[in-house]
């Protein structure tokens, strides 16, 4: 399995960084460089550095990470939005989309860090342009009263037709019909896929932000929701930064206090009934949905509601160790889909984090259970980019960048264990 997951990183490689996937998703994204960075760092530690540094190479003046960097080699209109839609540019002169993915890229260099301790100076190299996107999330998408901050689009979420953006999203006027064409559709199953309607919102959406000249606070967000993944993985992220920051002598503690007043916030804000839930903040209204964002706060250090979130996670509504890795949406939702993309399928990168909150808790043996289910679905699947929970079926692209790299960092801990 490793050699084949080592295989797919290495036919995904483009010299300065990993395509997720070589036919659906032909550039660079973001939280999936984190994530492959995190396995890479067992096989080719020197890529894993170059993989975040070169993502860094397209972060904006403003501090933003976006959530592609397009590749010159790439014709411009093999995915869409390309960027003849985006028109945006890093200050490297990159071209770029305008919004973002969630924080994991902190945590990422700190775990490629680790394997290869003798480098310091990547530390000191990716410090600075990791404190400048944690300010800008801080500074400007504190969009709510109660120091969260928000994503203003589906796709920032990383789980882009999540049932929890549903209510938001009616508010949303779509593109018009026959103004865009779908790529997504030449390569996966369009009954996975998000629907027409909900493809033109999100279109309808990007372009708002475009043409407000991607300023939040100028952009009148139809759509801006605090998500329970999106402040977790920041707060872990937090996390690293302090680690960061103080092995390179400088000072950890205000990230340290972030991550503690965030800790505070998310519970506060976001954890009903025994899960963490998005709240939307154009409403002020909690949005009902039970979806795997709302587990993914158990990778989140000290977490005071770990306990209760586990019960939920053991529970019908996800029934870990019972189902493959864990479902994205409610098992007993009437609207569940097994295959439906983030409405149902289980996908590797969500199971990882939650594998490693169940590690951090001391729940070794779910933990041993999750990881050893990851492993064996990753390599039974072709390295698929989800699965139905299930039957393990995969779905969507195969050869999927991040499956290979989690699929290694958790085969490497077992062996080092």
């Amino acid at each position: 399995m490793r050699a084949d997951a080592a295989a797919v990183l290495d036919q995904n490689w483009t010299g300065r960084s990993t395509v997720p996937s070589r036919s659906l998703y032909p550039h660079q994204w973001s939280w999936d460089s984190a994530f492959i960075a995190i396995g890479l760092r067992h096989v080719a530690a020197d890529r894993a550095r170059t993989e975040l540094e070169s993502l860094l190479q397209a972060q904006w003046a403003d501090g933003r990470i976006p959530h592609i960097a397009f590749s010159p080699d790439v014709p411009r209109d093999a995915y869409f939005p390309g960027p003849h839609f985006w028109q945006a540019h890093a200050a490297s002169g990159t071209e770029t989309s305008g919004i973002v993915q969630p924080p994991i890229h902190a945590l990422a260099a700190w775990l490629t860090y680790q394997a290869d301790p003798a480098d310091v100076g990547f530390l000191e190299r990716v410090y600075p342009g990791l404190a400048a996107w944690h300010g800008y999330l801080r500074d400007r998408r504190t969009l709510g009263p109660g120091g969260l901050v928000a994503i203003v689009h589906p796709w920032e979420s990383g789980m882009d037709n999540s049932p929890a953006w549903d209510g938001p999203l009616a508010r949303v006027t779509p593109a018009p019909a026959g103004s865009f064409v779908r790529r997504d559709t030449d390569h996966a199953a369009v009954t996975d896929r998000p629907t027409d309607l909900d493809y033109g919102r999100y279109v309808g959406l990007a372009a708002t932000y475009r043409d407000h000249g991607y300023d939040d606070r100028a952009t009148p967000h139809a759509f801006a929701v605090e998500d329970p993944c999106f402040n977790a993985l920041l707060i872990c992220s937090e996390h690293a930064l302090a680690d960061i920051a103080a092995r390179i002598g400088r000072d950890p503690a205000p990230h340290r206090q972030y991550a503690e007043e965030l800790t505070g916030a998310l519970v506060e804000r976001l954890f009903v009934d025994g899960l963490f839930r998005s709240r939307d903040v154009v409403s002020g209204e909690i949005i009902g949905a039970a979806t795997v964002a709302g587990l993914v706060p158990l990778a989140v250090p000290g977490l005071p509601v770990a306990d209760e979130l586990l019960e939920t996670a053991l529970g019908p509504r996800f029934r870990l160790g019972e189902t493959r890795l864990v479902p994205s949406y409610d098992l007993t939702a009437d609207d569940f889909g097994p295959g439906r993309y983030w409405r149902g399928p289980s996908w590797f990168n969500t199971a990882w984090l939650i594998h490693r909150g169940l590690a951090q808790l001391g729940q070794l043996g779910y933990a041993e259970a999750l990881a050893a289910d990851l492993v064996g679905l990753a390599e039974a699947t072709g390295f698929a980019e989800y699965v139905d929970p299930f039957t393990g079926a995969a779905h969507g692209a195969r050869s999927f960048s991040w499956t290979a790299a989690l699929a290694l960092d958790v085969s490497a801990e077992g062996a080092a264990s």
